[in-house]
């Protein structure tokens, strides 16, 4: 067994070595989904050395079918690429991060946006952490005035839970000149009954599509019946799984559906 380890140990010991030079990081690594989108978004293909086994699963924008370099989430694996840098959010692969930091690996927890503005800061910091401008960032746009007559958006998720003041989605929501259906705060498990008797205008479905249980509420008939096909928006769902510059993207979708 001990054999077997010593590859292992050597090249983390050489990589160490190495690791104090300065300069545009050559090989970065990811560790979560996250992650993965923003060096999707601003890293150069061959500055990246592996994408995390999360893109694989969840998103074929930056899976191995679209030639982005993978990892497997193991020490060795991640310490076998020779990463200069590593990026991680900060909820995510605790125990492999520090064990990468005990061994003298740079990485760099990045913020979880909770707002907009938020979102700009953490397109600035990771463009600055690749050697980039970070003058590149989206700008943050003015939150539009909201018309008394705009219209209702219902955010629904699986399991009858729609999506209310007070949260991320909600602030993209009014950005794009909506209003939100729910006047109240959090995630808000909803009443068919209620829905039915005051539909919105349009529900933005925002779950993934799948014959599973929790996706019941959203395909029932009387649902359907006073919330008809032509006003249920629906997006690629990765923009939802995660706040980034993309985001700007589904504000602007929003915002033809609302003028539509």
């Amino acid at each position: 067994m001990a054999r077997r380890r010593r590859p292992f140990w050597l090249m983390a010991l050489l990589l160490l070595a190495g690791s104090g030079m300065a300069g545009v990081p050559q090989r970065v690594v990811s560790l979560d989904l996250c992650s993965d989108w923003i060096l999707g978004e601003h890293a150069d293909k061959g500055q990246v050395a592996g994408l995390s086994a999360m893109g694989q699963r969840f998103d074929a924008r930056y899976g191995p079918a679209s030639g982005w370099p993978s990892h497997d989430g193991s020490l060795e694996q991640v310490v076998a690429l020779q990463p200069d840098l590593v990026l991680v959010g900060p909820y995510n692969a605790s125990a492999l991060r520090q064990r990468l930091q005990a061994l003298g690996i740079r990485v760099e927890v990045t913020p979880l946006p909770t707002t907009l503005e938020q979102v700009a800061g953490f397109e600035r910091q990771v463009l600055g952490l690749l050697g980039g401008d970070p003058s590149r960032a989206h700008p943050v746009l003015p939150m539009p005035a909201l018309a008394a007559d705009a219209p209702r958006l219902l955010v629904l998720g699986a399991n009858g839970v729609g999506t209310g003041l007070q949260t991320f989605e909600n602030e993209v929501i009014a950005r794009a000149g909506w209003r939100n259906y729910l006047a109240l705060p959090g995630y808000v498990r909803l009443d068919m009954e209620a829905l039915v008797a005051d539909p919105p205008d349009a529900i933005l479905w925002a779950a993934p599509t799948s014959p599973a249980k929790a996706n019941a509420f959203a395909g029932h008939r009387a649902l359907l019946a006073v919330v008809p096909p032509p006003r249920w928006l629906k997006t690629d769902n990765w923009r939802w799984e995660c706040p980034g510059p993309w985001t700007w993207s589904l504000v602007e979708q929003l915002q033809q559906w609302r003028n539509r």
